[in-house]
């Protein structure tokens, strides 16, 4: 099993004086229970590009990427360039996870208009991709225009970065079959994992061509005695996503109507088998999220079994 861990707000971590060293500090925990990778996700305080260079920097056998980093509005010169340096400081271990973002959150916080997503996103690959290669070229299109002032090439950053998009949606799958390497989901169940998103996935990478893509699946486990108490927690932490359209959709592919109806909460035995669920859906991966939610000692209980069950 292909196992990480993705780490919730680390702002929030009690008695943490400094993001990048507590970051750094539970990627060598990740690393010595034998996880494959450390992933960030992109909130509104620390650059989760920038610490999982730290990370990566500072560990150095773990995989480590955001997940994931909205692509609007940044440019993809300014994406590509982060990446490509994330790169060398990792010496090749960098993997990156972007999103489209929700429009009713990214919009009134930048003040700026939110472009059709599925045309933004093709046109933001097309440009990205010969960026995070080196190259100089350029691209325009509706919502993209890219054109480098000089070379792109960052010295030690020759190895191919991988590109996996935080997809769901039958569009943004097909798109993201054709131009990415994979996909990374979050709040997808077994059921829709299987029924809806591998299918859709896979048949865009065959059309394109393109290798068999990755499906990155995070998942929300805690190894815990108290598991009413992190599903409880968990109810309060995720209601947001319940308000999303497409998380509602794939909702209602799982049949379920609560996001905390996902969480995998139990012993050593009832994770597993629940991590296995989503194996046998067509994962290739699974990283691990809010794993903290009973505290502490859980959280280094259910890494302590994530190491284990890693290939």
């Amino acid at each position: 099993m292909n196992i990480g861990v993705t780490l919730s707000s680390l702002q929030a971590t009690p008695g943490a004086a400094n993001v990048v060293d507590r970051a750094v500090d539970l990627g060598s925990q990740a690393e010595r229970l034998g996880l494959d990778s450390v992933w960030f996700p992109q909130l509104g305080g620390y650059d989760a590009i920038a610490v999982a260079s730290a990370v990566g920097r500072a560990v150095p056998r773990i995989r480590v990427g955001p997940a994931v980093v909205p692509i609007f509005p940044r440019h993809p010169q300014l994406l590509a360039s982060a990446a490509k340096t994330a790169q060398a400081a990792t010496t090749g271990r960098f993997q990156l996870g972007i999103g489209l973002g929700a429009k009713h959150v990214l919009e009134p916080a930048y003040g700026l208009p939110y472009p059709p997503p599925i045309t933004h996103l093709r046109e933001y690959l097309s440009a990205l991709r010969p960026l995070l290669a080196g190259a100089d070229t350029g691209f325009t299109g509706a919502t993209v225009t890219s054109h480098p002032f000089g070379p792109t090439a960052v010295p030690g950053a020759e190895q191919p970065i991988p590109v996996v998009v935080a997809a769901m949606g039958p569009q943004a799958l097909r798109v993201t079959g054709e131009l990415a390497d994979g996909t990374v989901t979050f709040l997808a169940g077994p059921r829709a994992l299987e029924q809806h998103i591998v299918p859709a996935l896979t048949k865009a990478a065959v059309d394109a061509g393109r290798p068999p893509p990755r499906i990155i699946v995070t998942v929300l486990a805690v190894v815990t005695d108290q598991a009413e108490q992190v599903t409880a927690s968990a109810t309060e932490q995720l209601a947001f996503y319940e308000t999303i359209p497409s998380h509602q959709r794939v909702f209602s592919w799982e049949g379920v109507d609560r996001a905390a109806e996902l969480v995998v909460a139990g012993d050593e035995d009832t994770v597993a088998a629940g991590l296995r669920r989503y194996l046998d859906a067509g994962a290739t991966e699974i990283t691990l999220y809010l794993t903290e939610l009973a505290g502490e000692a859980d959280r280094e209980r259910t890494w302590r079994l994530a190491g284990e069950l890693a290939d």
